[in-house]
């Protein structure tokens, strides 16, 4: 296998949006094609459950025969480059394959699953939507302390609750609301109020109440610094620099989370000289 097909995963990575940088300058060059592979694999099957017009059937489908080419690389059987790069990654890099799996099964909850409970349902989600990936950062950086697996759940919980936060609008869209029922409920908060976008005084203080209890999510992920070495240790603080930032403009928009917030490049140039502190 030759280095085309990674090059073309770093040009993927690289040219799709998210509020932290994915293959940046400081992961480590020879860590970049490692990172954009696992990026590919998280990223198409995400597009499957999200993007385009399919019935929920035709997606399910999908993912069902992403996730056997993912079974099949296992075993040095590829359906494409793309495979057979993941699973050198694998392989190289001593990867847990569960990770992957883990992923598929959100994608496929995101699938069949519009509503969440209870706090505990939407944690039991990000414990497979989320923190697969920073787990698998940690591996590829050879950190596989149990302590440093946990912080970095927090990290990874918060950054994907915090997206929830950034998305609440476009999720509604689709059909999802992944603000918990029973504080629906708790705050008076309907239905009626994501169709007509209507924020009052309850919905401001059910976000700020979210966007508080995400916050300590971040602060006790700021313990896995201290596992963390040099270009390692300034991505992830960047990353959860960039977290908070989108929290931040919430607060600024009096907590509408109707008016979506982004980084601009300015902000991430911000945050970059912010997290060399």
């Amino acid at each position: 296998m030759n280095d085309s097909v990674y090059d073309n995963a770093l040009k993927f990575a690289r040219e799709h949006y998210e509020n932290f940088p994915v293959v940046s300058f400081l992961i480590r060059r020879d860590l970049q094609k490692h990172v954009a592979i696992i990026y590919w694999f998280a990223r198409t099957a995400d597009d499957i459950a999200d993007e385009g017009n399919l019935a929920a059937g035709d997606r399910m489908a999908r993912l069902n025969g992403f996730e056997s080419s993912f079974r099949r690389l296992l075993q040095g059987k590829y359906d494409s480059g793309y495979d057979e790069a993941l699973h050198l990654t694998l392989e190289k890099k001593k990867l847990n394959p569960e990770h992957f799996i883990n992923l598929l099964k959100a994608f496929k909850q995101d699938v069949i699953k519009k509503e969440y409970a209870d706090y505990k349902q939407l944690l039991d989600y990000c414990k497979i939507s989320a923190n697969p990936v920073g787990r698998l950062i940690l591996e590829l950086h050879s950190i596989r302390e149990e302590e440093a697996f946990r912080y970095s759940d927090n990290i990874c919980t918060a950054l994907q609750i915090t997206n929830f936060l950034q998305d609440v609008n476009i999720d509604f869209q689709k059909g999802r609301i992944y603000l918990p029922q029973d504080e629906l409920a708790k705050f008076g908060i309907s239905k009626i109020m994501f169709e007509e976008k209507e924020i009052n005084l309850k919905f401001k203080q059910l976000i700020e109440f979210n966007i508080n209890r995400t916050q300590l999510l971040f602060d006790e992920g700021r313990k896995l610094l201290k596992f963390l070495q040099g270009r390692l240790k300034y991505e992830i603080k960047w990353t959860i620099l960039g977290g908070e930032a989108i929290l931040q403009k919430i607060r600024n928009n009096d907590f509408n989370v109707f008016i979506r917030p982004e980084l601009t490049k300015k902000d991430f140039i911000k945050l970059l000289i912010r997290s060399f502190k």
